[in-house]
């Protein structure tokens, strides 16, 4: 294994460490310490990729405390993760903050690298109908998971068409699709192929005719090739 693999590997193994009790104050400082280095969120205090995608809707990367602080002034009332419930350091603080601020937290883990699971992709639009209103959508970086969630809000709940409503993900956002994220856009490519050749809204397609074994499949292949 190659040593930049080694790291990672190890990087990895110490960031699955999942427990920590937070109310404990040696125990929290070790979490504080993980999630400010292995989870990064040290670049988060001042990075924030936070946009503005539709009226009272945003996207982000997650927040640290500051920020929660500063979106509950601004009225938001909905936090919608996109990285799922864990308790990892990352979700035990970020569960913290909301319950402290009274904003609602709502959990609908999406991968950033895997064809989205159909149900996920129904639940987020679920969530999306029933939240209140200012909400704002977060993964880790506010780049790929989010950017996708952000697509899907403006295809189902603004009306957007997709052409218009991918450009969430974009390197504005610090997505690539020449990347193993780029699963996402194939993804988007399906719908976008599908909807040419007889109309069908997203949320339809999701449930009857998107296939995530076929669409990951396809995009390996291609990136196989490309290698």
């Amino acid at each position: 294994m190659k040593p930049l693999a080694k790291f990672k590997q190890w990087e990895r193994s110490l960031r699955l460490k999942t427990d920590y009790d937070i109310s404990d104050p040696a125990q929290r400082a070790r979490a504080m310490r993980d999630y400010h280095w292995l989870d990064h969120a040290i670049l988060r205090y001042n990075w924030h990729n936070f946009f503005q995608i539709a009226p009272g809707v945003y996207r982000s990367n997650q927040p640290v405390h500051a920020r929660f602080v500063k979106y509950a002034q601004m009225g938001i009332k909905t936090v919608i993760n996109l990285r799922g419930e864990a308790t990892h350091a990352r979700y035990l603080f970020e569960r913290e903050s909301c319950d402290a601020l009274g904003l609602k937290l709502v959990s609908v883990p999406l991968k950033a690298r895997k064809a989205p699971p159909v149900q996920s992709l129904l639940d987020l639009i679920a969530v999306f109908r029933a939240a209140d209103k200012p909400l704002m959508m977060h993964c880790k970086s506010g780049a790929d998971r989010a950017g996708l969630a952000a697509t899907i809000y403006l295809l189902v709940i603004e009306g957007q068409p997709v052409a218009q409503a991918r450009r969430m993900l974009s390197p504005r956002y610090i997505h690539f699709k020449w990347t193993k994220t780029g699963v996402l856009d194939h993804f988007l490519d399906s719908y976008a192929a599908a909807n040419a050749v007889q109309p069908i809204d997203f949320e339809t397609w999701v449930a009857t005719q998107y296939d995530p074994v076929q669409i990951q499949a396809e995009f390996d292949a291609h990136r196989k090739g490309r290698a």
